[in-house]
């Protein structure tokens, strides 16, 4: 991805609110900003435009 490892395995390592699409950390039980229990993972792969 970039040029420093250790803040790309940083970034990835994060879950996303399906409610309020805001950031939260990997083991984060809720939303840190609404509250609600719906996380997924940060997607790994980079999404390219066609």
């Amino acid at each position: 991805m970039g040029k420093f490892s250790l803040a790309d395995e940083v970034l990835v390592s994060m879950a996303i609110c399906r409610k309020c699409k805001a950031r939260n950390r990997a083991g984060a039980p809720k939303c840190r900003k609404c509250g609600s229990p719906y996380l997924r993972p940060k997607r790994k792969d980079k999404r390219v435009k066609k």
